[in-house]
């Protein structure tokens, strides 16, 4: 929204966003305006009769002023209206009014030039979550039987529709509660929308590039430079006032003077003028901005932020999706677009390999280290600042792309984790994620980049991508180690290695490499003589590869005695074509193959990939077979536990919120019922500032009773210091008050409450916390020193699957606890289970809840009992992945 437009009171502007139209073009919704009569007087006349028709039921050629006063100025609540523009211009409206408490009529018009690109879909899908936040739960509207893209809107959106026609008039009603398929839905459309605007970027007929300078030295020059000698097979074009001709190209004074379309405009000129330029570039309907000019917010000034943020509302505001600023560029090898829009003076080797990177200086450090790898890569792409596009985008793009097999990326920030690990665990299960971490915290956010500051611990970002399958790495080198195997070998089937080689001391060092990366030799090491010859190798290799207890073949060799170096590789080549198991190879010093580079020995069949030493094949094969673990294990299905009342828990939030706008922590009987709505019963426990008040709460609640300290430095810490168990009798209430009061004297005595007495168990803490950054992310560990001292305690980030949950609670260290160590009966599993998954949805459902904390929760094997809950709420902040399609 622009600054200068007054906005009514009221005015949600949460509900604005920006959105990827089906074609990959951006439009931005918003509430509509009161100053928005004379743009929709203008939408209404370039619209054709047919349109006019369909959304009126008549041949409205104007609308009144008083039907447009009417439809621009709403209340936000019962009456909500939106609008998509582009350009300032609108081009869609949907709009709803409510009928009944639960229920309002709903309705769209969409121009006739943007008929066909999503727009009713993506309005449909916002004001249905904008009537929820209103206890609406239920949409009808009125269509015209002829009008069947209105009609289709509706049936393709997810939802159950019921149809009934009346008096020549489809009149249709349905339930807005998000389903499993309406989410499935809008992922989808999410997913191809975004994809296609990647694919407009790496696949463009014509680019032009603006600051293109006859200079050499000139950051234009180079980038049209690059584009030419790297056989584009579109058009290029110059875009320089200042210049005839560029490099033998006809140079353009400006965007708008080139001829035809262009789909990519390179932008090289200083951060100055980038706005003007941008300006330029949509009023000649450019589809994408590929922006390399630096001197936006990675140069930490408030000036230069100031400048990134209006970049975007130019760029985005007018159509366009941004790449950068500051980015090292575009490629894609392709033979039939062969697009070298960067700074890399050679085009990579064709390959399979998509990669995505942040900065410049690591975009050559990851294109020089495939150079010397000899590993070809698909496409490539640099976000620079990240003020856009980014390596989500990337991933949306590579689910489809037949030609990446394998992803690598190198993350310097992260701006919506939730978003990353939904799409990269849609990719991870048909192509190899690799992440290469750097500075995914709350303190290492390069500047420029648009990150919300974290407060949770960073275990919780390599927990997200454990969750999501992604194969985490800590550096290039091991990227790449691990690239070099999942694109050019098959996954591993299980961890069963076997290890050939003609060194015991090179077999002994490979066994423990494997050994210590949780594999496990079930096959040698076998060690040749170092005189074997080359027909002894192959022997050895193809005992190995039709050995039924072995999923992988680790080769170890030094340049052996009598066999020439070629007939050893070619041994390796030969036993390893014919075998759909994995293989892996360690060459030390034999002529040819440059170990230290880990360069590729080709030759018909799949490649083998070639380590310096055989700790980096060992970590390359242990990544690739957790991977395939990962990725051949069933992911279960969405936590959905019964007996949830979502709208008796919004009530008590809502509650607390309109006295308490800032928020605050609940009482125990409000968390009671919020957490009763769900589900979770907590045990009631009562306070007793006297002796006399504890035994009347222990008569209330029934004996035996536990008497514990409500001090925080003792609450939930066990042992005799701080409670007093098993207390049957009004006698040892008294007693147990007298000792607990003497030993905690002065700093917290006093300080008691009474509590039915749990059942023996083992004490557990499951917490939800509403991370700025992360969205919610649920913890759990066992009470006590292992998560107090030593910090035993596991995340995951809703929604979860049932898988997930598991995985949770035996994924702590202490997790053995639970399942009978040392002949103790095991807890409830599935009712432990069933809680955190109730925490999850609770959760999930509800960003106002700050934090939850049940401690302790008590898991026996009858059950489980939570003995104490805190909860803290606040307003609701907007989340990076708020459940309706929006660019952040």
């Amino acid at each position: 929204m622009s600054e200068d437009v007054d906005l009514p009171p009221g005015y949600p502007v949460q509900w604005e966003a920006d959105v990827v139209l089906r074609d990959g073009s951006v439009g931005h919704l918003r509430p509509i305006l009161p100053s928005d009569e004379d743009g929709l007087h203008a939408f209404h006349a370039k619209q054709s009769e047919e349109s006019i028709y369909l959304r009126f039921f008549a041949p409205l050629r104007r609308l009144s002023d008083k039907d447009v006063h009417r439809f621009t100025h709403v209340d936000y609540y019962d009456r909500v209206a939106l609008v998509l523009t582009v350009r300032d211009e609108i081009f869609g409206i949907g709009r709803y009014d409510r009928t009944e408490p639960a229920s309002a009529e709903v309705a769209f018009n969409v121009s006739d030039l943007y008929q066909g690109r999503g727009v009713g879909s993506v309005l449909l899908e916002h004001l249905a979550a904008i009537a929820q936040e209103f206890g609406i739960t239920r949409f009808t509207a009125e269509v015209l039987p002829q009008n069947r893209k209105m009609l289709t809107v509706f049936s393709e959106a997810g939802y159950e529709v019921s149809r009934k026609v009346e008096d020549g008039v489809v009149a249709l009603h349905f339930d807005i509660e998000p389903t499993d398929r309406s989410k499935a839905v809008a992922m989808s459309r999410e997913h191809r929308a975004e994809a296609i605007s990647v694919n407009r970027m790496l696949r463009p007929r014509t680019v032009a590039v603006i600051g293109a300078g006859r200079s050499p030295e000139s950051m234009g020059h180079h980038f049209l430079k690059n584009l030419l000698e790297g056989g584009f097979t579109g058009e290029a074009h110059p875009v320089n006032r200042n210049a005839k001709k560029i490099l033998g190209r006809k140079a353009y004074d400006t965007i708008g003077d080139v001829p035809g379309r262009v789909d990519l405009a390179v932008i090289a000129v200083p951060a100055d003028k980038v706005l003007k330029v941008v300006d330029e570039c949509a009023a000649a309907d450019v589809d994408a901005l590929l922006i390399v000019s630096a001197g936006f917010g990675e140069g930490g000034g408030e000036g230069g932020d100031e400048l990134q943020a209006e970049l975007v509302r130019s760029a985005r505001g007018s159509g366009m999706r941004i790449v950068g600023p500051n980015s090292f560029g575009l490629i894609n090898t392709h033979p039939e677009f062969s697009l070298n829009a960067s700074l890399s003076p050679t085009m990579p080797k064709v390959g399979h390999l998509g990669l995505f990177a942040q900065s410049g200086a690591l975009g050559i450090a990851v294109l020089a280290s495939a150079a010397r790898r000899n590993l070809g890569i698909s496409s490539f792409g640099s976000a620079g600042n990240r003020v856009d596009v980014s390596g989500n985008d990337f991933m949306q793009y590579w689910i489809d792309d037949e030609e990446t097999h394998t992803v690598g990326l190198y993350l310097e920030s992260m701006g919506n984790p939730r978003k990353f690990s939904r799409i990269a665990r849609n990719l991870g299960r048909i192509k190899p994620v690799i992440v290469v971490q750097s500075g995914v915290s709350a303190y290492g956010t390069p500047p420029g980049h648009r990150v919300r500051r974290t407060k949770v611990r960073p275990a919780v970002f390599g927990a997200m991508l454990r969750q999501a399958g992604c194969i985490r790495v800590s550096n290039v080198h091991q990227m790449f180690d691990v690239a070099q195997l999942v694109v050019h070998q098959p996954l591993p089937a299980g961890r069963r290695v076997a290890i050939i080689g003609n060194s015991s001391a090179l077999g002994a060092l490979s066994a423990g490499a494997v050994a210590g990366r949780g594999l496990t030799v079930t096959h040698g090491p076998v060690n040749l003589p170092s005189e074997a010859t080359a027909e002894q190798f192959r022997e050895a290799l193809t005992k190995a590869f039709t050995d039924p207890d072995v999923d992988s073949v680790l080769t170890c060799f030094i340049p052996p005695i009598v066999a020439h170096d070629e007939d050893v590789t070619e041994a390796v080549r030969a036993a390893a074509r014919g075998s759909e198991k994995t293989c892996v190879a360690t060459f030390l010093g034999m002529r040819g193959v440059d170990a230290s580079t880990h360069m590729y020995e080709g030759g018909t069949g799949q490649a083998i990939p070639i380590y310096a030493m055989p700790e980096d094949a060992a970590y390359a094969l242990a990544k690739a077979t957790k991977y395939a673990e990962w990725r051949n294990k069933d992911h279960g299905v969405p936590v959905a536990p019964a007996g949830i009342n979502r709208r008796v828990a919004e009530d008590v939030v809502q509650t607390v919120l309109s006295v308490s706008p800032e928020g605050r922590r609940l009482d125990p009987d409000e968390t009671s019922a919020l957490l009763t709505a769900y589900g979770i019963e907590v045990w009631p426990s009562r306070r007793a500032a006297t002796v006399e008040e504890a035994v009347d709460a222990a008569e209330d609640i029934g004996y035996p009773v536990v008497l514990k300290s409500t001090a925080p430095m003792l609450r939930h810490q066990g042992g005799v210091t701080g409670v007093r168990v098993d207390l049957g009798t009004e006698q040892s209430v008294r007693e147990a008050w007298a000792s607990l009061n003497e030993r905690l004297s002065p700093l917290a005595a006093g300080q008691l409450e009474v509590q039915r007495m749990a059942t023996p168990g083992v004490a557990c803490v499951v917490t939800a916390d509403e991370d700025p950054l992360f969205g919610p992310v649920v913890s759990f560990g066992v009470a006590g020193l292992p998560t107090e001292l030593l910090d035993d305690i596991a995340h995951r980030i809703p929604p979860l699957t049932d898988v997930a949950v598991s995985e949770l609670i035996s994924s702590v260290k202490a997790a053995p606890v639970l399942h009978g160590h040392r002949g103790s009966t095991p807890v409830h599993r599935a009712a432990l289970a069933d809680l955190i998954a109730r925490v999850s949805v609770i959760s999930d459902d509800m960003p106002e809840i700050a934090s939850l904390r049940l401690n302790p929760v008590n898991a026996h094997p009858g059950g489980v009992e939570v003995l104490g809950a805190e909860v803290t709420v606040a307003p609701m902040a907007r989340r990076t992945d708020p459940g309706r399609r929006s660019l952040t």
